[in-house]
């Protein structure tokens, strides 16, 4: 197997992990730390190892542009994106779009962010 590839198998088991992760605490968790901080930082690196499976090359500016497109989210929920789209009533949008703006997610995602590129970082270093 090319090392690619392999890279892209671990990538996609590791997307898997962490999307099965998710999908527990929302369910299962109600607490004040894991499901709203831990979810919020392993949401960011969820996004990062889906888009690894098709870009597996270095990518330094990567956890960047994931932590900007985060926020975007965030902030747009600021201004209820879910009702301006007029998808309130669809749980999985809802869900996933967030509806609740909160300046702590922000800096969730920024520390989930900060994790990956310290990742990015050790990963361009072995090399």
């Amino acid at each position: 197997m090319k090392k690619k590839s392999k890279i892209r198998l671990a990538y996609v088991v590791a997307t898997l992990l962490l999307m099965i992760t998710e999908v527990l605490i929302a369910l299962y968790v109600r607490d004040n730390f894991i499901r709203p901080y831990v979810g919020d930082v392993l949401a960011v690196i969820l996004i990062y190892t889906f888009i690894r499976i098709f870009i597996p090359e270095k990518c330094r500016i990567l956890p960047i542009l994931i932590f900007i497109f985060a926020a975007c989210i965030e902030i747009l929920q600021y201004f209820d994106l879910v009702s301006i789209l007029g998808v309130e009533n669809n749980t999985f949008l809802r869900i996933l779009l967030g509806s609740v703006f909160d300046l702590k997610d922000i800096v969730c995602y920024a520390v989930g962010c900060i994790v990956l590129g310290i990742y990015e970082i050790i990963r361009v270093n072995k090399r």
